[in-house]
Order: C-alpha cells, then sequence, then structure tokens
C-alpha cells in the first residue's frame, strides 16, 4: 500500500515528536473506565523548514511543544474508548490548528500484564 505521504509527491521535512506519553481515561471495557492509562505518541508533520531555517525565527516554524500540548490535550479530554478513535482526533487537530499538509500518528498503549503493546499508525493529509 502506498503511503499518503508519497502521494501528495515530494514533502522534503518532517518535523516529529517521539515518545509523548499521556495519562489518559482510554478503553472499552467498566475497569477501564475507572483508571488512566499511559499511551505514547509518535508525531511525525510534513513541513518544509527552509524558510524556518532561512529566517531562524520560531514564527515560521511548526511549534512542537504547542503540538504535543494539542495531543495532551486531546486525549486527556477525550475519554476515548478505542486508541483507534484517539489517533483520528489528534490527526484531526494538528491538521486543523497547524496548518500541516499531512501527518502520521502512532498511538502505543502498552499491555504489560499481556506482555505486548497494541498500537495503531494513521497518516492523513489536509483536505
Amino acid at each position: 500500500m502506498e503511503s499518503i505521504r508519497a502521494s501528495i509527491g515530494a514533502v522534503p521535512d518532517t518535523v516529529s515528536i517521539r515518545g509523548l506519553s499521556v495519562a489518559a481515561v482510554i478503553g472499552a471495557y467498566d475497569w477501564e473506565r475507572d483508571i488512566k492509562q499511559t499511551l505514547l505518541f509518535n508525531v511525525d508533520m510534513a513541513t518544509d523548514v527552509s524558510r524556518t531555517a532561512a529566517s531562524d525565527e520560531l514564527a515560521d516554524a511548526v511549534n512542537y511543544a504547542a503540538a504535543a500540548e494539542a495531543v495532551a490535550e486531546v486525549v486527556r479530554d477525550g475519554r476515548f474508548q478505542l486508541i483507534e478513535t484517539a489517533a483520528e482526533r489528534v490527526a484531526e487537530r494538528l491538521l486543523a490548528d497547524f496548518g500541516l499538509s499531512w501527518l502520521r500518528v502512532e498511538v502505543i498503549k502498552p499491555r504489560p500484564a499481556e506482555g505486548f503493546s497494541a498500537v495503531i499508525t494513521i497518516e492523513r493529509r489536509a483536505g
């Protein structure tokens, strides 16, 4: 399957957030609705950093600290049942708030008692 990024043509650069840890109510089972669990996020956002590099001004950059806070806010406030929903809502918010053309969102839900992590990765583009 061709990635969305490949289908939109050349995207020269990405700004990424790695290992963002967010404690949230997440899960479909009753016991999960009464506790907070940690989700981990990795986000790649398409941008062209040449203008940012030329100006060396924060105003020309994707503000990754603000993007990380937006991710955390969406997830904390969402109280979602599924990590798929969390990923989709995060993508919608980042695309809307940061003027991105493309992004990839990976959500990791560690399941230590079972010995694995559940992971969902989505790619979305604006429009």
